[in-house]
């Protein structure tokens, strides 16, 4: 089995006082990692309801995939990052290769290679597509069945 996508969870604790900031650094990395990083499939933040714990999930194409984003990472937000947010754990899946095990050696990740499964991804939604879709699903619920036989 060969997969070459390389994940990570990433587990922090937001500083006290800094929610105005916290959501200032998730809608900028978001909006710059989605415009500038065409290998990144999955870049999401998720956040307690009581905004006390973050979770950053990230999932990329490859290893190259991930060291650019890192690369953009520590040039533009890494400072402001570790000032708002307190890294808890790491972990990393697939198949990282060594540039990106040493780029995040010192959160001290824990690594876990595929053993099995796949990924089934569906097609973005647009409103476009999604109107389409149902247009779509209209049109065949109204057309003639044939009967059993």
């Amino acid at each position: 089995m060969s997969d070459t996508h390389v994940a990570w969870m990433f587990e922090l604790l937001p500083r006290d006082g800094r929610d105005t900031d916290l959501d200032a650094l998730m809608a900028e990395m978001v909006g710059a990692t989605e415009r500038n990083e065409p290998g990144t499939l999955d870049y999401e933040w998720f956040l307690s309801e009581d905004r006390r714990r973050v979770h950053l999930f990230e999932r990329y194409v490859n290893s190259q995939a991930a060291m650019t984003h890192l690369v953009t990472f520590n040039e533009r937000f890494m400072k402001r990052f570790f000032d708002i947010l307190k890294p808890e754990r790491m972990v990393v899946y697939g198949a990282p290769d060594e540039a990106v095990r040493d780029a995040l050696s010192k959160l001290g990740p824990t690594v876990m290679p595929l053993a099995e499964g796949f990924s089934r991804r569906a097609a973005p939604t647009t409103a476009a597509s999604a109107a389409a879709s149902a247009a779509a699903a209209a049109a065949s619920a109204s057309a003639p069945t044939a009967p059993p036989g």
